[in-house]
C-alpha cells in the first residue's frame, strides 16, 4: 500500500527542526502533505490546490485578532495542510505572535516555525524528496503487482488472477458474465453482495466496451470494468479504492482478463457448435416425437414444458453492418488508393467476398452472445451468403424472397419464462428480430416458421415482433402495403366519407363490429340511445350497399375500419382496448 507523506513525518526529521505552537491534535498531525509553497500575500488561499505546507515570513501578517483570524481561515478554506512561520534575525518575527497561533489554533489549522538556520527550500526539498520516493516506491509496487498478474495469467482460469489481485492491493475483484452472473472472485465471497451492484453493471452492460462506471454501495466503492477484445464478454466489479499503484495496474488487469475469457470463448466453440446441430436435429423432423423432443431439450437444461422460437438478422436489409466492416478495413489496409483490383474470373468483387464474410462473422458472434443469455444455448447460425460458411436453410427458416434476410440470420429456441426482449435489447440492439407463438417441444417448428415471417413487421417498426394470437390481424395489416391497405379502406367506406355526419356512420359501424355486433354494448361506448345506434348503421349499409347480416360485407367492413385505425383496436370503457378478432356472430335484429 501508499505511505503519504505525513506532518507528523516532517516534524520527526532532525535536520529540519520544525516546532509546533500549541498542542496539535493527533488527528491534524496525520494530515498528507502533498506539496510545499511560499507566499507572503495576505489572502493566499486561491493560489492552493490543497495539501500544501504553506510558509511564510509575516511580511504583511495582521497583528489585530479579527484580521488574523479572516487570515487564518483564507489559508484553512485553500486547502492548505499546515502554516509554518519562518523565525529569525533580521525577519519580522522571532517568535509566533499570540493573535496567530490563538486564530490557528481556533481554525484547527497546524501551526509549525521555522528557524533561522533552516531556510524555506530545505523544507521545499524535503517534501518533494520523499513525494518522489513515494512515487517510485508506488511504480515498483506496480511493476511487482503486474509481474504477479502475469503469472497468474499463466495458469487455469480467472480465479488465481483475481485472488493475486487481491493479496496485492487490498481491493476486491470479482468477473461476471455479462448477464451479471458471477463467474469467478478473488476471495470466497465477493466483498459487496451482486444485488447491490446490479444497477452499475446493468449501466456499464448496456454500453458494451465503450465505457466504465463507478459508484458507492454499502460505504464501499464500487467500480465496473468491461472485458473483451471485440466485444463484450464480461464485467470487472472492483470493490475498494485502489491506490496510485494499483490504479495504474487495471488496465494490465482487465487485458489478462479480457485474454482469458477470449480464451474460453474458443474453448466453448464445440459445445456452441454441438447445441447448434441438436437444434438442426430437432427441427429436422416434420413432426418429433413429443417425448424425443422434451428428452433433447433436457439433454442441454432447457427444462421448461412450453417453449418458443426467435429469429434474428445479423445485419440491415440493406447490409450496412457489412458496409461499415468493408470500409473499416478498407481504411485499415489503404485500400482504394491505388488502382482497382482485378474482379474474380466468376464475376463478383472483393467487396461482395469481404460483405458475406463479415455477415457471416457477425451473425456467428451474435449467436455465441445469444447462447451465452439463453438456458440450454439452443441456437445457430442459418442462410449465410456466398463467401461466407453457408447452412442448408431449415424448413423454419425465413425465405430467401424480396424484402427478406439479405444474409445470414440466427435462430434460437427459448423457454417461455425467459424474457427474450430484454436479451434481445442487450445482445441484437437495433436487429430486426421475429419473436414466435409459445408452443410444446415438438411443435417448435411452427414457433420458428412464425417468427421468421414476423422479420419484415420488425424490420418496419424497428423493434422486435411478437407472434400473439390476439395480434394476428395486426400483424396481417403490418406487413401489407399501406398504400393498397388505404385504397381499399377508401373503396369500402368511400360513400360515408361524403355523407353528412360520416364521422358518427364510421364511429358508430367500427364501435358495433368491434363489440361483436351488441347493440347495447355499442351505446354504452358511444353514450347514445340503441335506436341512434340501429338508424346510423341503417344508413350506413344503405350508402354503402352492405348488409350487416352478410359475412363477406360484414368482414369486408370490419377490415376496413380497422386499416382506417391503423390496425390498432378503438379503445373501449376506461381506455382498454378491445378484441382484434372480428365477430362472427350474426347481429341482433
Amino acid at each position: 500500500m501508499s505511505v503519504p507523506l505525513h506532518l507528523s513525518d516532517l516534524l520527526a526529521r532532525p535536520d529540519l527542526r520544525l516546532s509546533v505552537t500549541y498542542d496539535v491534535p493527533p488527528h491534524l498531525l496525520a494530515r498528507t502533505v502533498e506539496a510545499a509553497t511560499v507566499s507572503d500575500l495576505l489572502s493566499p488561499g486561491k493560489w492552493l490546490q490543497g495539501g500544501e505546507l504553506l510558509m511564510t515570513i509575516g511580511l504583511l501578517l495582521p497583528m489585530e485578532p479579527a484580521a488574523c483570524r479572516a487570515y487564518v481561515r483564507d489559508v484553512a478554506e485553500g486547502g492548505a495542510a499546515c502554516l509554518a512561520l519562518g523565525l529569525g534575525q533580521g525577519l519580522p518575527y522571532q517568535e509566533a505572535p499570540e493573535p496567530l497561533v490563538t486564530a490557528a489554533e481556533e481554525a484547527g489549522l497546524p501551526l509549525l516555525t521555522v528557524p533561522d538556520e533552516v531556510p524555506f527550500i530545505a523544507v521545499t526539498k524535503a517534501v518533494f524528496d520523499a513525494r518522489a520516493t513515494e512515487q517510485r516506491a508506488a511504480l515498483h509496487r506496480a511493476f511487482a503487482t503486474q509481474r504477479r498478474l502475469t503469472a497468474a495469467a499463466a495458469g487455469d482460469g480467472l480465479r488465481p488472477m483475481l485472488a493475486e489481485w487481491t493479496a496485492a492491493t487490498g481491493v476486491g475483484a470479482a468477473v461476471l458474465d455479462p448477464l451479471g452472473r458471477l463467474l469467478a472472485a478473488g476471495e470466497r465471497e465477493p466483498r459487496t453482495p451482486l444485488a447491490q451492484a446490479r444497477d452499475l453493471l446493468d449501466r456499464v452492460a448496456a454500453h458494451g466496451l465503450r465505457g466504465s462506471a463507478s459508484s458507492t454501495a454499502g460505504g464501499q466503492q464500487l467500480e465496473v470494468q468491461p472485458l473483451g477484445a471485440r466485444r463484450l464478454r464480461g464485467l470487472l466489479l472492483l470493490t475498494g479504492r485502489p491506490d496510485d499503484a494499483a490504479r495504474s495496474v487495471v488496465p494490465g488487469l482487465v487485458s489478462l482478463l479480457s485474454l482469458e475469457l477470449e480464451r474460453r470463448h474458443l474453448r466453448d466453440e464445440p459445445e456452441r457448435r454441438r447445441r447448434s446441430a441438436l437444434l438442426s436435429e430437432l427441427l429436422a423432423e416434420e413432426h418429433p416425437a413429443p417425448g424425443r423432443a422434451r428428452d433433447m431439450l433436457h439433454s442441454v437444461g432447457l427444462t421448461t414444458e412450453r417453449v418458443r422460437g426467435v429469429v434474428v438478422e445479423a445485419v440491415s436489409g440493406d447490409g450496412s453492418r457489412t458496409r461499415a466492416g468493408h470500409d473499416a478495413r478498407t481504411r485499415a489496409t489503404g485500400a482504394g488508393s491505388g488502382p482497382a483490383a482485378p474482379e474474380p474470373a466468376d464475376g463478383s468483387t472483393s467487396e461482395s467476398s469481404e460483405s458475406a464474410e463479415s455477415a457471416e462473422s457477425a451473425a456467428q458472434e451474435m449467436a455465441a452472445d445469444l447462447a451465452l443469455a439463453m438456458p440450454g444455448g439452443l441456437v445457430r447460425v442459418v442462410g449465410g451468403t456466398p463467401g461466407g460458411t453457408t447452412h442448408d436453410i431449415p424448413a423454419g427458416a425465413p425465405d430467401r424472397t424480396p424484402g427478406g434476410p439479405s444474409g445470414p440470420v440466427v435462430e434460437a429456441v427459448v423457454g417461455e419464462d425467459l424474457d427474450i426482449r430484454d436479451v434481445l435489447a442487450r445482445f441484437a440492439p437495433g436487429r430486426p428480430a421475429g419473436i414466435g407463438p409459445v408452443t410444446a417441444p415438438e411443435a417448435v417448428r411452427v414457433s420458428l416458421r412464425q417468427a421468421a415471417g414476423l422479420l419484415a413487421v420488425s424490420r418496419a417498426s424497428g423493434e422486435p415482433a411478437e407472434a400473439r394470437q390476439s395480434q394476428a390481424s395486426r400483424l396481417l395489416l403490418d406487413l401489407g402495403d399501406r398504400r393498397t391497405l388505404q385504397g381499399y379502406a377508401d373503396t369500402v367506406l368511400g360513400p360515408l366519407d361524403l355523407a353528412d355526419h360520416g364521422e358518427e356512420l364510421l364511429a358508430t359501424l367500427a364501435a358495433w363490429l368491434e363489440t361483436g355486433g351488441a347493440w347495447d354494448a355499442t351505446s354504452r361506448r358511444l353514450g347514445v340511445h340503441r335506436h341512434t345506434v340501429r338508424n346510423r348503421l341503417d344508413k350506413a349499409m344503405d350508402l354503402t350497399g352492405r348488409r350487416l347480416d352478410d359475412p363477406d360485407d360484414r368482414f369486408d367492413l370490419w377490415l376496413a375500419t380497422r386499416i382506417r385505425r391503423g390496425g390498432t383496436p378503438s379503445p373501449g370503457p376506461a381506455g382498454r382496448p378491445t378484441s382484434a378478432t372480428p365477430p362472427p356472430t350474426p347481429p341482433e335484429r
